[in-house]
């Protein structure tokens, strides 16, 4: 693995294609997209609009819930918080991860592990609405509170660390996407906590098949025990 654009570049020149590698750069992108509620230049964007509102059941000729009602015949009215989606969008421009050398295509980054969308926002507009639908069994009542945006970004100049699948388009593109067996991290962890996550891993792969071969000896050894005591008594008798 390596970890600075330039040696990739290098790496890429030679004929041992397709190659795993680890990069860390800032995130950059010639076309970013412009955030409306953040007002950041992003290269992914997710927006998502909610709707918030009260909302209560009656069934005609007497409360759906029975623990509602009181000893004088009243209804006590209750209300739960509901949300419902409206819409969601996501957006997304080519972008690239930049040390200063050179920089790389980051392709599917949103199918990465450890892959977050750091910064993001959400604005709160509140309506006043009373919605009475009524059915053959029941009245439903709803109070729209409000409307919720969410903005979920991955702003340009993000440090981010990838591992994955290197190589180069026909016009001398250096892309980095996943490979089709292999890990594909997309993280803001750099590549030395990356590496030690990758040791702790192996290590633990050696205590559990050093635990499988002992577990494996034992259960041998006294099957080879089993049949040499059996075989003894069959003599005996």
């Amino acid at each position: 693995m390596v970890g600075i654009l330039h040696f990739s570049e290098q790496l890429l020149d030679v004929e041992r294609l397709p190659l795993l590698v680890a990069i860390s750069g800032n995130v950059v992108s010639e076309t970013p997209i412009k955030c409306e509620i953040t007002g950041l230049r992003g290269v992914i964007v997710e927006e998502r609009e909610e709707r918030h509102y009260l909302q209560r059941d009656i069934s005609i000729g007497q409360c759906k819930d029975a623990a509602t009602q009181t000893q004088n015949g009243k209804i006590d009215i209750y209300w739960k918080n509901h949300s419902s989606l409206l819409s969601s969008n996501r957006k997304e421009v080519p972008w690239y991860l930049d040390d200063g050398t050179g920089r790389v295509l980051v392709v599917g980054a949103r199918g990465g592990t450890d892959f977050v969308l750091p910064a993001g926002t959400s604005t709160f507009e509140k309506l006043e609405q009373t919605q009475i639908n009524e059915t053959s069994d029941h009245i439903q009542l709803i109070k729209v509170k409000g409307l919720k945006r969410i903005e979920r970004v991955l702003p340009v100049g993000t440090a981010l660390t990838v591992v994955g699948q290197a190589s180069k388009d026909d016009d001398g593109t250096i892309r980095i996407q996943r490979p089709p067996k292999g890990p594909f991290y997309v993280s803001s962890k750099a590549i030395d906590e990356h590496a030690a996550k990758f040791v702790n891993y192996a290590r633990s792969c050696e205590y559990t098949s050093t635990g499988l071969i002992v577990l494996g000896a034992f259960q041998i050894a006294a099957r080879i025990y089993y049949l040499l005591h059996r075989r003894r008594r069959c003599s005996e008798l």
